[in-house]
């Protein structure tokens, strides 16, 4: 679990439906571009407003295109039940590498629940857990002991970490050192999480700009401090933009206006985004591309 990992949008057509041929060609372009592999049904990728076929059809696309290239693909799964998951986990195992499970959201269960929660899907499965541990959605905010422990179960790999900062917290993950991969979450903090000793990210903005997170990725590794840190700041007002509105609108839009997808439609609640961000996104992108 290194590198960076684009999280993938699910394009749909003027009609409504997964375009699946729109989502080949997105997938194909972070790939070539230098991402190390790809996220399928996240956040991003308005998993939870697909039907369960839309899903299906979701994965064969990246899962094919994953073998093509042979990289990795990490597959989304979760909901705020034990059972639930579970059953998620299992459907979606067989053509995971990995699967991205959620840290159980709303109920706000304990810390020893969160825990068991993972031990039981991870025994369900064939295939790593990635916890997904993004306390400002989910509700429920784990202790960097609790995280630390959640890394130390076997069937975790490692865990997708968006604290929305860099706190106390993601500080004392990091200088456990635990051996299990450390993917940032934020887009906007990939630099300094690898800075501090991450071991890559997961990012929807490598949607679009997948060659220039590589760059990133590959200073960082090299040592080269000063390229990385002009790379993260040639993304940053792009990042900013993209995530001016709930994501993916402003993504899709500028997905779209690039042609990497045929139509720029999210689905209900999430709404177009306002032309404001999507030309300050573009406008960011281009400069830093």
């Amino acid at each position: 679990m290194r590198g960076i990992h684009a999280s993938l949008v699910t394009p749909f057509t003027s009609s409504g439906e997964v375009d699946a041929k729109s989502l080949e060609r997105l997938a194909v372009h972070c790939l070539e571009n230098g991402a190390d592999g790809l996220v399928a049904l996240g956040t991003t990728g308005e998993a939870a407003l697909l039907s369960d076929a839309e899903r299906r059809t979701v994965l064969e696309v990246c899962r094919a295109v994953s073998i093509q290239h042979g990289t990795p693909l990490i597959v989304g799964a979760g909901t705020m039940g034990t059972a639930d998951t579970i059953r998620e986990a299992r459907e979606r195992a067989p053509l995971a590498d990995a699967l991205l499970v959620v840290v159980p959201y709303y109920l706000r269960p304990s810390d020893e629940g969160v825990i068991d929660h993972f031990a039981a899907v991870g025994a369900a499965v064939d295939v790593p857990l990635l916890p997904y541990n993004i306390p400002y959605r989910t509700g429920k905010h784990l202790s960097a002991e609790t995280l630390v422990r959640l890394l130390s179960l076997d069937c975790v790999a490692g865990m997708k970490h968006c604290a929305g900062a860099v706190d106390h917290d993601t500080l004392a993950v990091l200088a456990a050192r635990t051996g299990k991969g450390i993917l940032c979450g934020d887009d906007m903090y990939i630099y300094p999480m690898l800075q501090l000793g991450a071991s890559g990210g997961v990012a929807a903005a490598a949607c679009l700009a997948p060659a220039a997170y590589a760059a990133l990725a590959t200073a960082v590794r090299d040592g080269d401090a000063a390229r990385g840190l002009a790379l993260h700041n040639a993304l940053f007002p792009m990042v900013e933009a993209l995530f001016a509105e709930p994501s993916p609108a402003v993504l899709k839009a500028c997905l779209a206006a690039e042609g990497l997808i045929d139509d720029p439609a999210v689905r209900a609640p999430l709404h177009a985004p306002r032309p404001e961000p999507v030309a300050a996104a573009l406008r960011a992108f281009r400069t830093a591309a």
